[in-house]
């Protein structure tokens, strides 16, 4: 007799939901037919008879089953009729496709922080309102026209951005490049998505770092590449792993986050930068470099881009917004030769016809306003305030618990916890004491490690969250 499987993400209720409506749907239950009871079905799956009346519950709703007191559950007649009729079974759509959801961890995460707007967010990876230049936008709104034009435009972007992108890079990042060089993105995932998506195909191998953001995102998977893993050390991804994985696996494409790295905050040693653009030039491969935290470092002095010192442009270059002033405003950046930039804003252009002009002209203001400079040095002041008080709390929390690499930029604390713990356990233990956070796995690491971002938390609720946190912890450990 077919049993759920237990191993599978999705419910073991809504695995048996289906199995029933597949078997009405072949006959064996026809319309008016009596079905087994919860208590028989529970003993036949081997599951608890709750986990049935969510299965009976499910059918229910969709008008499959229906259920009088003193007559048992019964087939529905006017759903199935003579002829069965079916309403779409939309869960099964849901659960098709070859766009993959998130990982279960970060779908976790997202589900408690609705649920429980008092949690201590350690998770979320953008700033704080009290960081972002909320009264400097405002102020820039009020004083400029934003909706003298309201149609589709350039499909590479609003140009006066691109303009000023073309300054701003070369100011802040070192990097020379032209408006028609820039395509303008709703952030560096839109920016990531396009590349997957256009510039690879399905059984192509890339390489990631490791631990890496890009492992927290599905899309790499629905893309149907191969991902390979470059480890990351204090001084970042060793280039001549680059070359073994080239030789072993035809990489096509290698993606880095050098500066301030998503998880680890490591950064890329400025040797290493000048080999692994050897190492590319030498293979024909191309980099592509997303460099979201670059401004944030604390002393003021950015550290350079690959990009900046590509002689002979094999890095794609992906910048944002979202990391340096507003995530809401959506607005990201590619710098890429003229013929990729073409090929992407047509795939983006039968996406959307383009992004929002508004937050584009925003964007624009910004960059060129008085305000930029003074919200960048206000900004490092208090993420490195921030950073501080979290390895305070830590230090004194849990001494002999944790280890960590102290970052000189970005918005990340990567924590390794001695000794190690199941990532699950801790997590759900920590939300229920009311703090949450990202467990290393989501990056592709081992279990025990967690990702602390400490720019979306208010400077008052770090050393309680940080005490929560170890309360839960050690909780898990006793």
């Amino acid at each position: 007799m077919w049993k759920p499987d237990r191993l599978s993400d999705q419910p073991l209720y809504q695995q048996i939901a289906d199995d029933i409506e597949r078997r009405i749907s072949y006959g064996e239950f026809p319309p008016g037919s009596l079905l087994p009871s919860e208590r028989k079905l529970a003993e036949q799956l081997e599951v608890n008879r709750s986990t049935i009346i969510l299965a009976f519950g499910e059918l229910r709703a969709l008008g499959i089953i229906e259920s009088r007191s003193g007559s048992g559950t019964r087939v529905s007649k006017f759903k199935w009729g003579a002829t069965p009729k079916h309403t779409p079974n939309w869960h099964r759509y849901a659960e098709g496709g070859s766009f993959l959801p998130n990982l279960p961890f970060l779908r976790r995460i997202r589900e408690a922080l609705q649920q429980d707007k008092t949690l201590i967010d350690f998770a979320s990876g953008e700033l704080a309102p009290d960081l972002a230049p909320i009264e400097e936008i405002n102020i820039l709104m009020s004083e400029n026209n934003y909706t003298s034009y309201l149609g589709y435009d350039n499909p590479q972007g609003y140009l006066m951005l691109r303009q000023q992108l073309v300054s701003y890079l070369s100011q802040y990042r070192d990097i020379q490049t032209t408006e028609s060089s820039i395509l303008i993105t709703s952030g560096s995932q839109q920016s990531l998505y396009l590349i997957t998506q256009c510039l690879l195909s399905p059984g192509d191998a890339v390489a990631i770092e490791d631990p890496s953001y890009c492992y927290s995102l599905p899309m790499f998977q629905s893309a149907g590449l191969r991902l390979f893993r470059l480890p990351v050390d204090h001084k970042g991804v060793r280039p001549e792993e680059i070359r073994s994985l080239y030789k072993k696996h035809r990489i096509k494409m290698v993606f880095l986050n050098p500066n301030f790295q998503n998880p680890t905050g490591a950064l890329l040693d400025a040797k290493r930068r000048i080999e692994l653009l050897d190492v590319a030039s030498e293979l024909g491969l191309p980099i592509v470099e997303d460099d979201p935290f670059s401004l944030s470092a604390y002393d003021g002095s950015a550290p350079q881009p690959l990009k900046a010192i590509d002689p002979i442009g094999s890095v794609l270059y992906i910048g944002s917004f979202s990391k340096i002033a507003a995530s809401g405003l959506r607005v990201g950046w590619m710098v890429a030769p003229h013929s990729v930039v073409d090929r992407l804003a047509d795939a983006r252009q039968q996406m959307d016809f383009g992004l929002s002009v508004v937050p584009q002209k925003v964007a624009a203001q910004f960059l060129s306003s008085p305000y930029f400079q003074p919200h960048l040095d206000r900004l490092r002041m208090h993420l490195l305030y921030k950073r501080d008080l979290l390895i305070e709390a830590l230090q004194s929390e849990l001494p002999e618990l944790v280890r960590f690499t102290v970052p000189q930029g970005g918005l990340h604390l990567w924590c390794k916890i001695i000794p190690d713990v199941n990532d699950n356990k801790l997590l759900e233990e920590a939300i229920r004491r009311g703090v949450i956070f990202v467990p290393g796995s989501v990056y592709g690491s081992d279990s025990g490690y967690v990702r602390f971002t400490f720019a979306r938390a208010r400077a008052d609720e770090i050393g309680p969250g940080i005490a929560k946190f170890a309360a839960a912890l050690k909780a898990i450990l006793s």
